[in-house]
């Protein structure tokens, strides 16, 4: 049974940090690319980075650029996003996908996880 859980999501005051874990259970990484999404109520899905787990290319939308960085551990079939200098706009339910071998900023993904709530807040 193909699974992805995040985890490691919370409250958080502006300007600090959390670090999201997506755990991959049911197939292997190896051949695929996973990506972080985040949606706010009411607004569409925003991608907002991707690793590719077999040449480790990692990519990421404009507003979180220098800020998050997204890498892996093979052995645990697991992906991070560390995610530092954190601002109310990033306030949203983070979720880890997964498609087949190459980096994409859009939807079309085979596998979703659930979510995790992050919330920035003082």
């Amino acid at each position: 049974q193909v699974q992805l859980v995040e985890s490691g999501g919370g409250l958080v005051q502006p300007g600090g940090s959390l670090r999201l874990s997506c755990e991959v259970s049911g197939f292997s990484m190896e051949n695929f690319a996973i990506a972080w999404f985040r949606q706010v109520p009411g607004k569409e899905r925003e991608a907002v980075s991707c690793i590719s787990i077999r040449e480790g290319a990692t990519t990421y939308t404009d507003s979180v650029r220098g800020r998050f960085t997204i890498s892996k551990d093979n052995a645990k079939n697991t992906v991070f996003l560390q995610m530092n200098r954190l601002a109310p706009e990033d306030t949203a339910v983070y979720m880890c996908a997964a498609r087949f071998r190459f980096c994409a900023l859009n939807d079309n993904h085979d596998y979703w996880g659930q979510g995790t709530q992050v919330t920035v807040s003082s």
